[in-house]
Order: C-alpha cells, then structure tokens, then sequence
C-alpha cells in the first residue's frame, strides 16, 4: 500500500510539475523513430520541496533512497506508456531508464559534503551537495549507458525479448553493466549481450578542491596545519563539457567508492551550479569617511591609499609608487566572464627582492584568487594519464588557471626556465593557451588540442643585483632607460607595466624600512602605525572586493585624452628601422589603468584625471624600456612629494595639474589632427 501511494503521488507530481506532458513529447519522439530501442531514456526534474509537501514519504525516498525513487518513477511511466500507447516497441518496465535531476537539496548541514572533513560518507548512496573549483578534467570518452542480454541458450524463452536490460546506475564501474559471467535466471546459461542494441554516453572526469584549500597556494600561515583533498566527479551525458577549469560550482551528486590502483571516494554528478560571487554591499565606516574628505580630488584617495597599503610590510610613505599598482591591479581583475584584456600585468625591477616578495605574497591574499605559484609545479596546464583507467587524458590546472578571476605571483622571473617563459610570452600575448594531446602517447587514434583561456594578472619581479646582472656587460642606454638585457625583450613588452624599485632612490627611503625590520623582528605582531589600526586588512578586502566590481565608463573627455596620448605616443616612438615601439596591446593597457584607477576612487566613470594617471605610468614603464622622449615623464611622477599631511597632498595634486597640462600640450603638438600627421596616419 506505502509503494502504491507513492506511486499517485508520483503521477500527481510529475502532471502538476509539467514533468508528465514532457514525458508524453519524449515518448513521442521514441515512437516515431526508425530506430529499434532496448533503453528508453528519461530525464526527470524534482524539486524536492514540492515533492516532499506533496507527499513526505516520497520525498523521503528521493533525498535518501535515489536509487529506489528512480523505481518508484520507473513504474509510473511504464504504466503511462502502457495506458496511452507511448510507445509501441516498448516490452518490459527494465526497458525505462529513469534519471532524477533535482534542482536543490535541504539548506541543512547533514545534506552539505565538507571536503575538508573525514571521513567522506560513501556507503549511503544518497545525495549530497558539495561546492569546489576545478583544478582538473579529462577528455570525453564513452561509456555504456544501457546494454541488452539474451540467453545463450535457444531453448530457453528469454533467449529472446527484452527481459536482461542492464543500465548504468550511480557509483557502478563499466564492468557492472557490461561483463560475460551473467547467468540466466531460469536455465542457469550464461547470457550474451546483444551488442547492437548497446547504448553509449558521454563521460568526463573533474578533480575538484574545496575553496578552503586556496589558502595552500597563497603563501597562507597562520600556524594552523589544515588537510585538504581533491575530489574526483563523474560527469555523464547532459553534463558533460559543463565545467571549465578554474571556476567554482556546487554540485548535486551521490558519493561512491572506486578502486583502482588506490581506493578513491568519487560523486557521481546528478546537477550543477556555477557559483558566482557575491558582490559585497559596501566599504568600511573608516574608508567612507576617507572618501568624503577627500572628494574634493581626484587623485588624494588613492595616493592616501597607497600610502597607507600594507603597513605591515613597509612603513607608510615608501614604495607608494608600486602599492598604487598592485592596488589597480587588483581593482582590475574578476571572476565574473569579463573581457580578457581588462588584466593588468606588473613587473618590478627591484634590488630588494625579499621585500618585493613580502609585499606580493600580502597582497594576493586580499583577493579570493590570489595564487603563490610553487616553484615545484606547473604555471600552465600539463597533461597526465588518468588513474581511472578510462583511457581518457588528464589534463591539470596549473597556477595560471586556478587563479581565474585574480592574481598568479610567479615569484623571480630568473627561477623559470627558457621553455617556461616563451609559454608565458606567448599567454600574455593571447590570454589563453593551447594543450596538445598527442594519439598516439595516450592511445588514441588521432591528436587533440584544447584550449583554455587565462584570466588573471600574472605578478613577477627580477633581482636587479642578481651575480649573472653585475658580471653581464651593460650595454648602451638612453636617458631613462634601464638595462633590462637578462631579460627577453619581447617577454618585458609583454608584461603591461614595468616597475623599478629602487630602495637607493628618493622615492624609496632606506632608513624607515630598516627601522621598521627592527620593530618587526621585536614584535612580530604589533600594529606599529596609526594607520594599521584604523585601516585593517580585513577594511582593505572589502575595498577591494567593492570596487572590482564596478561597472565604469569613460567621458567623453577621458576618451579622446587616451586616444590622443596613445597617438601621439606612438608617433614619436616610430622610426623608419624599427617601427614603432608600443605594441598593439598598448591601448589595451592604458584602457585597463585608467579604469582601476577610477575603480579604486570607486567611481562609476572614467575621468581625464584618471588618465592622466595611467599615462604618467605607462610613460614611466616606456622610458624604464626605451628612454625618455619628448614628452618626458620623471620617475616620482606619480609621488612627486613624500606624503606627510594634508599640505603634500595638495601640493602633489598642482603638480599632477601641471603634469596634466603638459599631457594636453604633447596631445595638441603631436597627437591625431596635427600638421605632424599625414594623411595615412
């Protein structure tokens, strides 16, 4: 009576849901068919909620008895197609395979699969839900979804029909639905597949990793050991090719166990969910009043920014000049499916590469993806065999890939071999990356490429007193120009900005730094400014996680300033040898710094001021390059003064007014409209 009840309820669910007309039009596509079934194939949506105030009893069973639902829903569509005359080749009930896909479970934590915590349960085979990031996939291969057997003997009466159907279930290995030792029930004969009523599938494998575990590639320590795992996912049929490497999901799935070499806990997928951010409502108190007294300006909240950023590294006041780059580029990225050229790259030329390191490695972790690449791994996707023995290729993440939506500090550029930096080139170049699978190696008849694009800002810096740099010769320099020969010349073109630091320089005071080693050393902990008591990092994390997801535009104005700039640059670094030296990605660039420099001021629109800004730093980087121009640009542009008080900053923003000028100057005497223009140009 208890399965009889649940079958009405069955029937009421799915004629109220929609879900029986939908079998109706399923069924009819089945019947006008040519072609001969031994499986018909049906896919089932549940809304467990509705599902369990309809009737508890079945709901019960679908949550913790899949397997047993799915039979319950078997016999209810067998009786419909038998009723309405669905189907008319249709023999027996174990001909309808029944798949439920439920669009949710319970927000209850036993109903939730912690992929941090131990032991994972895989012997109750029913649903949990789980959210992870892809940090690796297989190719698409085949598997059996549904196979007919006979028996072998002719005698018998099940040497014929279609009462041997075996479908592939939750958690089962090929070897479960396809083998040769089945017997027959009656006479005892072995059976014997029918194999041209075998039905394939799609399968793909996913490793997945908990988004906890991120804190492992952040250079993370907070004296807390933390275990971690991935998990493998079966993806089969519909969901095949829905996940892509790097992104985050919850998913629906029924925990099994799968031996192989080693014993491994699997799900086997029934649902996904691609898992966006959450975009935070707002700043902190402290930051809002910031912005309103400085409101006055354009550029007086981010240089206070940058003054003020990681005072637990650097005393206030030094490096300003790269803290306000990494805050743009931090502004600058996102997980959301943005354009890819909104990425902004940073190289720093440093003579303190311990203290560049320790700024870096802070900085990442204010953002959900900021990723430490481990010098023992891989930056871009390699390929493996898959220990499943599926025959299908392994394909791993890499850094690149799993910061998806931030930043990936490779660390010194000098510790990446020759092979590994025309590939990075080559990504930075593209922003994306392309794996061959070559047949033969992985047993396959003909070659693969997949290609992946690379959505996040890659970090890196060079030891400029490094021993190969002090015994190389230096060559010939211009006015400005560094000596970056160790460094491939298209590999720096590359990289979107190139930042000197210094610590010898005027914009980098030797003595603070050392005097704030010292109290570090004494107190580890201590908050040793005002600053870092009234600015916390955890205020810095919303700033930035608000101000990245800011919708801008530019002005009108801004517009043409870019425009003009880029024109005009370009114009007096072309000569009749060479052509010019900015690259096509240069707008690109100047596009992408003025945004995060208007982000960071946590404006929807781009102002002439804050292009102003991103020309002064493309300048710079350009000069670091190929020397000073016309339109010559010093190296504390953008810090010209030492920002004590309030009478700096308002000495910094004349200047930046006059640097401003200047820009519009050079604009009006070498940029589009001018008589040093010709007609092509």
């Amino acid at each position: 009576m208890s399965n009889l009840k649940m079958k009405e309820a069955a029937l009421i669910y799915l004629d109220r849901s929609g879900g029986l007309q939908k079998f109706i039009d399923d069924c009819k596509y089945y019947n006008d068919s040519k072609q001969s079934y031994a499986v018909y194939r049906f896919k089932i949506l549940i809304n467990p909620s509705d599902v369990v105030e309809l009737d508890a009893e079945l709901g019960n069973h679908i949550l913790h008895q899949p397997l047993k639902a799915a039979e319950v829903f078997q016999s209810v569509c067998f009786i419909a197609v038998k009723t309405l005359s669905l189907i008319g080749q249709l023999q027996t009930e174990t001909q309808i395979n029944i798949l439920l896909k439920l669009s949710h479970l319970p927000p209850l934590p036993s109903y939730g699969l912690d992929l941090c915590e131990f032991p994972l349960d895989y012997t109750s085979q029913r649903f949990y839900m789980m959210q992870g990031i892809v940090i690796a996939m297989t190719t698409v291969t085949k598997y059996t979804q549904g196979a007919r057997f006979l028996c072998s003997d002719e005698a018998c009466p099940l040497s014929k029909g279609f009462q041997y159907i075996r479908v592939h279930v939750p958690g089962a290995t090929e070897s479960a639905t396809i083998r040769n030792d089945f017997l027959c029930n009656l006479c005892a004969s072995s059976l014997q597949e029918d194999r041209k009523f075998r039905v394939l599938g799609d399968k793909q494998i996913v490793e997945i990793i908990t988004t906890k575990a991120l804190h492992a590639f952040q250079g993370y320590s907070n004296n807390q050991p933390f275990r971690f795992q991935s998990l493998t996912v079966f993806l089969r049929d519909e969901s095949v090719n829905k996940m892509n490497m790097g992104n985050e999901y919850r998913i629906i799935g029924i925990p099994t166990c799968v031996k192989t070499s080693q014993t491994a806990v699997c799900i086997e997928a029934n649902s996904i969910t691609f898992c966006d951010s959450k975009v935070p409502s707002g700043i902190s108190d402290n930051f809002r009043c910031l912005l309103s007294l400085t409101s006055s300006s354009c550029w007086k909240f981010t240089a206070i920014l940058a003054n003020i950023f990681a005072s637990q590294i650097t005393p206030p006041g030094t490096y300003n000049l790269l803290k306000l780059c990494l805050l743009m580029s931090l502004v600058q990225i996102t997980d959301r499916n943005k354009e890819l050229e909104d990425c902004l790259d940073i190289l720093i030329i440093t003579s303190d590469t311990l203290l560049a390191d320790r700024l870096l490695n802070f900085s990442i972790n204010l953002v959900p993806r900021g990723i430490r690449h481990p010098v023992s791994t891989e930056i871009f996707p390699t390929l493996s065999r898959n220990k499943y023995g599926t025959g299908a290729v392994s394909i791993q993440a890499g850094s690149a890939l799993l910061a998806k939506g931030g930043i990936c500090f490779i660390g010194d550029l000098a510790s990446h071999k020759k092979d590994k930096l025309e590939q990075l080139q080559s990504v930075l170049e593209s922003r994306s990356i392309t794996v061959y699978i070559p047949g033969k190696k992985f047993g396959e008849d003909i070659d693969q490429q997949m290609t992946f694009p690379v959505q996040c800002s890659f970090w890196s810096f060079v030891d400029m007193d490094s021993s190969s740099r002090r015994n190389a010769q230096k060559i010939n320099t211009l006015i400005g120009q560094m000596d970056c020969s160790l460094i491939p010349a298209n590999l720096m073109e590359a990289f979107g900005l190139l930042i000197n630091c210094n610590e010898s320089s005027p914009c980098h005071p030797f003595l603070p730094t050392v005097q704030h080693t010292l109290k570090k050393g004494i107190n580890p902990e201590g908050l040793l400014y005002v600053a870092s008591r009234q600015f916390t990092t955890e205020d810095f994390e919303k700033l930035l996680a608000f101000a990245k997801n800011l919708n801008v535009e530019f002005s009108l104005e801004a517009e043409r300033m870019i425009h003009g700039y880029y024109l005009a640059s370009r114009r007096i670094r072309t000569d009749s040898i060479c052509g010019s030296k900015l690259s096509a990605s240069a707008l690109k660039y100047l596009v992408s710094l003025s945004e995060a420099h208007a982000r960071l001021n946590l404006r929807n629109e781009v102002r002439k001021e804050d292009v102003l800004i991103a020309a002064l730093l493309f300048e710079t980087s350009l000069t670091l390059k190929y020397g000073a121009t016309v339109f010559c640009v010093a190296p504390n542009a953008v810090f010209p003064f030492e920002l004590y008080n309030e009478e700096y900053l308002e000495q910094r923003d004349l200047y930046l007014t006059q640097c401003q000028q200047q820009l519009e100057q050079f604009i009006a005497t070498y940029g589009p409209g001018t008589t040093i223009f010709s007609s092509d140009e």
